[in-house]
């Protein structure tokens, strides 16, 4: 009876039950439906379309560069794949938030809030020696829709150097750049030959180490200079100062000549220490650049070096000289302005005939004469040349023909023709997008000023006039 009863109330209720049921679908439908429309509308939102990668040397990875999914609505969206388009045979790598590539699915993005793509680059070696383009791209697929993000890299083969140590006399030709990790050291019976247009990228442990010679032997065109720096290309890598440790001239060294070299980037870019051997100087610097040393562009200690049109520019110190030695400077031009990574807190010159051999003041010889210069800076620094004396050893210091902001009449100096804080009038000096030129404008006091002392080209190999050229490394033409 409590049984049949209990039927009896199902039978009688199902009508209602039916028609609550069909009330509580059409709800849903009419819910989903709702849902579906704004799933079906929404719009991701990418925070790049585009992912490039500088050079990128074969057998080395790249940093990791990322890619922000990003959803903006406030409901959920499901993404049912995020896919690299080469698939595993791609250079490029990706990784969605964790989880490795080169493809992942069903993935849902949170109301107001994204994905990251990570993607870096790693390039098998081949035997090319001309830069390649690769190309890939990331498709991201959700309702119907599909959105790319492109991929792009340079590619480049290298000759790559770890620890080497040069013994015999070694010509490197400029098929491919160099990458070297390590140091590089050129023994005292060894000299090593670049040849024009040759590209050697330093890792940031890395120093060079010169017993022997070295012979840099650039040409005037731009493809032909020598290049030295870092081996981070990427940005903002690529512009750090500081990025590998330098080129050491050390005591036994001699005869090293420089010729159209372009030296980016180091930490102590080039130190020559010791006297010269013989009667060549032991450090010749012919048309070259130094540029955004972290510390020292020149480094000289009781050394020799002759410099003939070289731009020292945007040093934390630009050319130090001390404990004496032998130096002449021809048509230079050595200028520091602060820059977004190095601020301008010292003299563009410091010349000093003592240094400290750790207990004691030692003083030496000194020659130095700076002829047809410039040495300027921007704000911060009154006096751009430092020039100190001690002992009683010979010391001799000229600077001729030559422009020097220094507020305070420098001592210990002899001088002909020497004008002081007579503004060089450079083309650009990072106001107002950091960018910086050291040519000379029209006007420039430095015009037509020099002593000819039968230099006939410029930093540019551009001619000079027999008469009447102008000071620093650039001849207005």
């Amino acid at each position: 009876m409590h049984v049949k009863s209990l039927a009896n109330c199902a039978f009688r209720f199902k009508p209602v039950k039916t028609l609550l049921l069909s009330v509580l679908a059409g709800g849903l439908l009419i819910s989903c439906q709702k849902q579906s429309n704004q799933n079906g509308g929404a719009r991701l939102f990418l925070s790049a379309d585009t992912v490039s990668f500088d050079t990128v040397f074969a057998a080395t990875a790249t940093v990791t560069q990322q890619v922000k999914v990003i959803n903006n609505n406030d409901f959920s969206v499901a993404i049912s794949s995020v896919s690299l388009a080469g698939g595993s045979a791609s250079p490029f790598i990706i990784n969605i938030d964790g989880s490795p590539g080169p493809e992942l699915t069903n993935i849902g993005i949170a109301a107001n809030d994204s994905l990251i793509i990570f993607v870096t680059v790693y390039i098998r070696a081949g035997s090319g020696t001309v830069p390649f383009q690769l190309n890939d791209s990331i498709r991201i697929s959700y309702n119907g829709k599909e959105q790319f993000v492109q991929l792009t890299a340079w590619g480049q083969n290298a000759h790559f150097l770890k620890n080497l140590v040069i013994q015999h006399d070694t010509v490197w030709p400029n098929d491919l750049p160099y990458v070297i990790y390590g140091s590089l050291t050129v023994d005292s019976n060894a000299t090593l030959t670049i040849q024009p247009g040759t590209h050697i990228y330093m890792h940031a442990d890395a120093p060079v180490y010169v017993d022997g010679s070295l012979k840099v032997l650039g040409d005037s065109l731009g493809n032909q200079r020598v290049y030295f720096t870092g081996d981070r290309l990427d940005l903002p890598y690529a512009n750090y100062p500081g990025s590998w440790p330098g080129i050491f001239f050390r005591q036994n060294s001699r005869d090293n000549v420089l010729n159209y070299a372009v030296l980016q980037n180091g930490n102590q870019t080039l130190v020559s220490e010791g006297l010269s051997t013989d009667l060549n100087p032991k450090l010749s610097l012919n048309q070259c650049i130094i540029n955004n040393s972290l510390a020292e562009g020149i480094l000289a200690v009781q050394s020799s070096i002759h410099a003939v049109n070289c731009l020292v520019s945007n040093c934390g110190q630009n050319i130090v000289i001390g404990l004496g030695g032998v130096y002449q400077f021809e048509y230079c031009t050595v200028a520091s302005y602060s820059t977004n990574l190095l601020f301008h807190q010292q003299p563009v010159l410091t010349v000093s005939n003592s240094g400290s051999n750790g207990s004691q003041i030692v003083t030496n010889d000194l020659n130095a004469g700076f002829i047809n210069c410039i040495f300027w800076g921007g704000d911060g620094v009154p006096d751009e040349a430092a020039i100190e004396k001690q002992g009683t050893n010979l010391f001799n210091v000229l600077f001729d023909h030559t422009i020097l902001k220094q507020q305070n009449y420098p001592a210990n100096i002899d001088s002909s023709f020497f004008w002081l804080n007579t503004d060089p009038l450079f083309i650009a000096t990072g106001t107002p997008d950091n960018t910086y030129n050291f040519q000379l404008q029209p006007g420039s006091p430095a015009l037509d000023r020099a002593a000819n002392p039968g230099i006939n080209i410029d930093l540019n190999g551009d001619p000079r006039p027999v008469t009447l050229s102008d000071l620093g490394c650039y001849e207005r033409q």
